[in-house]
């Protein structure tokens, strides 16, 4: 092994490189692009999971929104085009008949103004339960979410998103326990949160109760989240819960505009459908890459030996063993897998930190360990694959090499 660490071996190297710029380059390309091309895809994989995380925030997964309508078709009396309207007795009717349901959160919400001193702004406002902080958790700043003494107090209180506080207070300025006008009615400020981009920038939450009174509600609300518990179908719960409500509001069995909705857990799936495939895809893309690169490392040192020949056969007339010309040509190759993995793994980690500067994606990562398996497994090949040169090299006996023209 000592080999390594002589000169003359790097000096040969060097030489054999400096002569053969161009074919150099095209030989580091192909293992080059491979690996640029299995950080590049893995860290884009990443990026997009990120950015879908960030879209939802803390939102239970296995959830579905479901929002009353106007029917399309007649039934029992009622022409079509009457307004469906939820209430609270429909949830209670929900949770006892339908199983598979983990959650059921009412939610009410309208645009208003809110006024803090001399800002004023629209924002939207929600009457809502304690109950939507385990469906949807809210990432607070400070102080807290609406709690079951709000509710059962019917108190007017109001937590706020970091969208409302940018807007209306100063920076640095404390909100938790100042007094904002929302509509008229001065409310006191008991918790700040941060927004996904799912629910807005820009929301106040008040509870039900209170929403209820001011807004003259009664037991109606706008829509209503469903959670499902882990082991059940959303997609089964959904038709479940419409197909209940349609008996109970006396709705046509097919009419299927009566409930609009929009299936989280539903999409949720596809997305982690498609980002498992690509993942998928990018593995063996890259790792098809980088095995047609080695190859070419391969066929071009076989190019190099055969173009070498005379110049082995005068090494080999000096004395040179042929362990010591295959250790020669295995080094070369292992030094050009080397420097072809480390390019393609920094010019990957910089499109990667490009992207995220440009904040096409979120956070485009890729775990160390990925990277270091995916460079153990390029070297071990250039290293193997170096043997068929080194092979053909030391076959060729020194008399016969001398005579090659």
């Amino acid at each position: 092994m000592m080999f390594i660490f002589e000169k003359d071996t790097w000096q040969e190297i060097y030489d054999s490189i400096r002569k053969n710029k161009g074919r150099t380059a095209i030989t580091i390309f192909g293992a080059f692009w491979g690996i640029l091309l299995l950080v590049g895809l893995l860290g884009a994989a990443k990026g997009i999971e990120n950015s879908f995380n960030s879209l939802f925030g803390d939102f239970a997964t296995n959830s579905v929104f479901i929002s009353g309508s106007q029917t399309t078709m007649p039934f029992k009396g009622f022409q079509e085009g009457k307004q469906i309207d939820l209430t609270t007795r429909d949830v209670e009717i929900i949770k006892r008949e339908i199983k598979g349901i983990e959650f059921i959160v009412p939610r009410n919400a309208t645009g208003g103004q809110v006024t803090y001193g001399f800002k004023t702004g629209n924002f939207t406002i929600f009457g809502d339960f304690p109950l939507l902080d385990k469906v949807q958790k809210k990432n607070l700043i400070s102080g807290r979410f609406i709690n079951q003494k709000d509710i059962d107090e019917n108190r007017k209180v109001c937590v706020i998103s970091e969208g409302i506080y940018k807007e209306l207070y100063d920076r640095n300025e404390e909100a938790i326990g100042t007094y904002l006008k929302v509509s008229g009615i001065s409310y006191q400020v008991v918790g700040l949160y941060v927004t996904s981009r799912f629910e807005g920038t820009n929301n106040i939450h008040i509870p039900f109760s209170t929403y209820r009174l001011v807004y003259n509600q009664g037991d109606k609300f706008r829509w209503m989240v469903v959670t499902g518990k882990k082991e059940f179908d959303i997609e089964q719960v959904e038709a479940d819960v419409k197909l209940l409500l349609k008996n109970i509001h006396r709705i046509h069995p097919d009419d299927t505009r009566a409930f609009v909705g929009f299936n989280l857990g539903k999409e949720i799936a596809k997305v982690t459908g498609f980002l498992t495939g690509m993942q998928f895809l990018t593995w063996f893309v890259g790792i098809a890459t980088l095995i047609a690169g080695v190859f070419a490392i391969g066929n071009i040192l076989l190019i190099t030996v055969k173009e070498r020949t005379k110049e082995i056969g005068i090494r080999r007339a000096l004395g040179a063993t042929p362990n010591k010309v295959r250790q020669q040509i295995i080094l070369e190759s292992l030094f050009l897998t080397l420097l072809a993995g480390s390019l393609g793994i920094i010019a990957g980690g910089l499109i990667l930190m490009f992207i995220d500067y440009k904040e096409w994606l979120t956070n485009p990562t890729v775990n160390i360990p990925i990277i270091l398996i995916a460079y153990t497994v390029l070297v071990i090949l250039g290293t193997l694959i170096g043997f068929i040169p080194a092979y053909m090299a030391t076959i060729v006996k020194p008399i016969d090499a001398l005579r090659e023209e």
